[in-house]
């Protein structure tokens, strides 16, 4: 069920609250463009700045939505175990297909801290959990035994891996078997990640350029990687242009651009700057998305 091209959903806001209108039009489009999954309430759906009931709405109306059409994997990570236990519980009480759960950020878990977070999400709710690994944003690594060692538990089934480190696919692999889903939690890397064993990605760049990176998965779940590079190449580009700045900020622009959704981010994210937007116009013309703004 968890493979390819599974788009990290952006939240849109109009007016300072959740655009639901465009919301919806946005999951149709994305499932019309061929994308494999859905992720909502991630890093890039500014989770942090969503309350608790529209954290709750977004991963609501992204079931309603897909009607199951595509798997929803809801992001119900939180620092604190308890939060993201009722968070995980509402996200299967309402359908979602699996739970994507961060390693705890900011105060800092030990292994054994870490192992027994999951261990305790493992055991309150039956719905299966994808550990979301990023040390650079949570501060943390979970390494591979401790992954290993959470792997025996009954309800997670993968990661979503945004080391950036390559070997990692390979060692976790080894550790973990081929049954255990390795998901790629970045863009740029992908590509190298499917070829140590990946099954797919989580992706930013999915949500401008959906048709793209479905086809780019689809070449390499087929181990076509002549045209996987062919498509990594053409997308490359917008890889590097939608972490000019911090995420979501230049995806938000970019789908500004095409008319999905505002560009509205909440504090403390701000709107990228003037040469950001310059570098994302350049790369979205540059792939084929947009045409005016970067030939001025």
């Amino acid at each position: 069920m968890f493979k390819g091209s599974l788009t990290a959903l952006i939240t849109p806001f109009k007016n300072g609250k959740l655009d639901e209108e465009a919301f919806r039009r946005f999951i149709e489009w994305q499932i019309s463009e061929g994308t494999h999954g859905l992720v909502p309430a991630g890093t890039t759906g500014e989770s942090p700045t969503l309350d608790y009931d529209e954290h709750k709405r977004v991963i609501e109306l992204t079931v309603e939505a897909a009607k199951g059409r595509v798997p929803v994997m809801a992001g119900t990570g939180s620092n604190s175990t308890a939060e993201a236990i009722e968070l995980t519980e509402y996200a299967a009480n309402v359908g979602a297909d699996a739970v994507l759960v961060v390693t705890p950020y900011y105060n800092k878990p030990t292994q054994e801290g870490l192992y027994q977070h999951y261990k305790a999400i493992n055991d309150a709710v039956d719905i299966p959990i994808i550990i979301y690994n990023i040390p650079g944003r949570s501060v943390v690594d979970m390494n591979v035994d401790t992954m290993a060692r959470c792997y025996e538990l009954k309800n997670v089934i993968g990661v979503k891996d945004a080391t950036a480190n390559l070997a990692r696919a390979s060692q976790q692999r080894l550790a973990m078997g081929p049954e255990f889903k390795l998901l790629s939690g970045e863009d740029a890397t992908a590509l190298g990640f499917m070829a140590h064993g990946g099954h797919g990605c989580i992706s930013v760049v999915s949500n401008i350029a959906p048709r793209l990176c479905a086809d780019f998965q689809n070449a390499c779940l087929a181990g076509d990687y002549k045209t996987a590079l062919a498509l990594q190449d053409r997308l490359m580009p917008l890889h590097d242009a939608m972490f000019c700045e911090a995420n979501p900020g230049p995806v938000k622009y970019a789908a500004s651009l095409l008319g999905l959704c505002e560009a509205e981010m909440r504090l403390p994210l701000v709107p990228i700057s003037q040469a950001s937007q310059r570098i994302v116009d350049a790369a979205m013309a540059r792939v084929g998305l947009t045409q005016a703004r970067a030939a001025e």
